[in-house]
């Protein structure tokens, strides 16, 4: 932990300088853009596949090309921004992804739907990443709890608002209107972004690992690509470049893609991992969720969002409390104590049937929103605890890709669970990975030192 000497007399160590929560603000509003895209469009795969005629295996490329792009892009974020330097690459992203938008809307079949879908994924790649170090950069390491529960406020939101939202746009407008509100997002996080962020300078002689990114592009893009078409053969080939790459990585040190000496940070290394399990856990329930609603109880699109809602209002609810109680007590146990209440919240899930109580269901739901607001705020700002301004970069890749792989297996699983057993035997692996997910919390940093007399501690 790095601790600074220029701290102003009278200030209070609990503040938060405006500059950084203008930054935050600034980029939450763009990147909400990104989340609510993919929970728009989550809950309108069977309204695409009937207006383009086409069938269901295809119009599932609108989704997995999208993901495929993401991180085909992600690993070079690091690398971008000490070339381009932050403001300017979150404004490119944000332009790609605004590009992608326009053309998805103006798409005439499913082939130029997924082509647009993949430009979509180029920026969202980037974004996502980037969002974090920027914020973690401008915070300077400090009160990282409630910094965290503002920037992931759209992934918050997101599935509040977007099945909501999906919904209501399929059952009285054109499904090219599920594009064309990303539009005003895009531009006004764009003029916010020129004006709010900070121009830094891009840095001279930085070289693009171009053996690393052939490995690890195509490595996790061919993993990916083998959970969500449940192919074996594509997960073999993929795991093995991504070994060849951590083999490089290790060689090249700070010169690589992606600087994998960080994992010997314990809180880098512990996060990840809890955020691989949050995400299978979070990214299985989520794909088992509308089903069961769909499926098993008859509802549309519009009412299994609706029925989504108080999982989501559970996550909203617990976020200030979970940012404030990070930085008063620590990482660790406030993360216990959220992934300990997913898992008991999720297991009247796994007796389901068609009569279950829907009062019962959306209790259990709104408990276990309120679990996982709790579990992965201190997680994802956990991981940044005690890493230099450079590292930041290299750690926010490893933080997302951890994320997304860990949501990709979890729902490749559970689907396949679900294809040979029941609802109620799906949702007892989503339950499994929370569980495993609880004693791992146990690695991450306890309750940070008291501030120095007239110094500021940076965490």
């Amino acid at each position: 932990m790095d601790i600074s000497l220029e701290r102003e007399p009278d200030t209070d160590p609990d503040h938060i300088d405006r500059a950084v929560w203008v930054t935050a603000f600034t980029i939450v509003i763009g990147a909400m853009a990104v989340v609510f895209d993919g929970t728009i469009v989550s809950v309108a795969i069977h309204d695409l596949t009937t207006q383009l005629h086409t069938s269901l295996s295809t119009i599932q490329w609108v989704s997995t090309g999208y993901l495929l792009a993401m991180f085909v892009t992600i690993p070079v974020t690091a690398w971008a921004q000490a070339v381009l330097g932050g403001k300017r690459l979150w404004l490119t992203a944000l332009s790609i992804f605004l590009l992608g938008s326009v053309l998805c809307a103006l798409s005439w079949d499913p082939a130029s739907l997924i082509v647009s879908r993949v430009v979509q994924g180029i920026g969202g790649g980037i974004m996502l990443p980037l969002m974090t170090t920027l914020i973690m950069q401008a915070t300077g390491g400090r009160n990282i709890g409630r910094v965290m529960a503002t920037i992931t406020l759209p992934t918050a939101l997101g599935p509040i608002i977007g099945p909501v939202l999906g919904g209501i746009i399929l059952a009285v407008a054109d499904w090219r209107w599920l594009f064309l509100v990303n539009v005003p997002l895009c531009l006004i996080g764009a003029w916010l972004a020129c004006r709010n962020l900070p121009t830094e300078k891009p840095r001279r002689g930085v070289r693009l690992d171009i053996a690393g990114l052939a490995l690890i592009s195509p490595g996790i893009t061919a993993v990916i690509y083998g959970l969500t078409t449940d192919d074996l053969v594509p997960v073999i080939a993929g795991l093995t470049l991504v070994g060849a790459f951590i083999a490089w990585a290790l060689r090249r040190g700070t010169r690589a893609l992606i600087d994998l000496r960080l994992f010997r940070h314990r809180p880098l290394s512990s996060g990840s991992l809890l955020g691989f399990l949050a995400g299978a856990t979070l990214y299985g329930a989520m794909f088992l969720l509308p089903l069961y609603w769909q499926d098993i109880r008859g509802q549309d699109a519009l009412g299994a969002g609706l029925l989504l809602i108080p999982q989501s209002v559970g996550t909203l609810l617990s976020r200030s409390l979970a940012g404030r109680y990070t930085d008063r007590f620590g990482p660790r146990w406030v993360a216990l104590t959220g992934f300990v209440v997913v898992t008991v919240a999720t297991i009247p899930f796994g007796f389901v049937t068609a009569d279950t109580s829907y009062v019962l269901l959306l209790a259990a739901l709104l408990v276990r929103g309120a679990g996982m607001g709790v579990a992965v705020i201190p997680l994802t700002g956990a991981s940044f605890i005690g890493l230099a301004h450079d590292e930041v970069p290299h750690a926010s890749i490893i933080s997302r890709v951890a994320q997304q792989v860990g949501g990709s297996l979890g729902t490749a699983v559970i689907a396949v669970v679900l294809q040979n057993a029941s609802f109620g035997s799906a949702f007892w692996w989503a339950i499994g990975f929370t569980a495993v997910a609880a004693p791992v919390c146990l690695l991450l940093p306890g309750r940070p030192a008291p501030a120095l007399p007239e110094a500021s501690l940076d965490l």
